[in-house]
């Protein structure tokens, strides 16, 4: 009677080789959107970088209660807790944040002056949707390259 033997990959071999290049633009991605939607989140209470309200379209002003401040201070809540969600579930967060964009970017088109920023929005849109289908790749399985 034989007995089989069988052999774990090492936690190592299981990674995906971090010389893959489509492993380092997810890594890269993951990184820039986790770090990214906080630190803008973070300052959403500070206006540090520049005065936030000032970005928020009037006839979205009109429709939210309170002060344009006020609605900063949720804008801010939900940039942090996206970029959180990229960091621990980057196949749902990349999308997360890319509908987030999408919507700023709707704000930024009805406001006048600022359709440069939405374009450079768009293409933080699309890093975004980059980012949740290199997911489907290498945030739910590990690979072996």
């Amino acid at each position: 009677m034989s007995s089989a033997t069988t052999t774990t990959p090492s936690a190592a071999s299981r990674r995906p080789a971090l010389s893959d290049p489509g492993y380092q633009a997810f890594v890269i991605l993951r990184t820039g959107f986790t770090v990214a939607p906080i630190l803008f989140g973070l300052d959403k209470f500070a206006n540090l970088l520049v005065d936030w309200p000032a970005y928020l379209a009037p006839w979205i002003n009109d429709i939210v209660p309170g002060s344009a401040q006020a609605a900063m201070y949720a804008v801010g809540v939900i940039e942090i807790v996206a970029g959180l969600v990229v960091a621990l579930a980057p196949r749902f967060g990349g999308w997360l944040v890319a509908g987030w964009l999408a919507g700023v970017i709707v704000n930024l088109l009805t406001t006048p002056g600022y359709y440069d920023i939405a374009l450079r929005d768009f293409g933080l849109l699309l890093g975004a949707v980059a980012l949740a289908r290199l997911a489907q790749y290498y945030g739910g399985k590990r690979q072996s390259h």
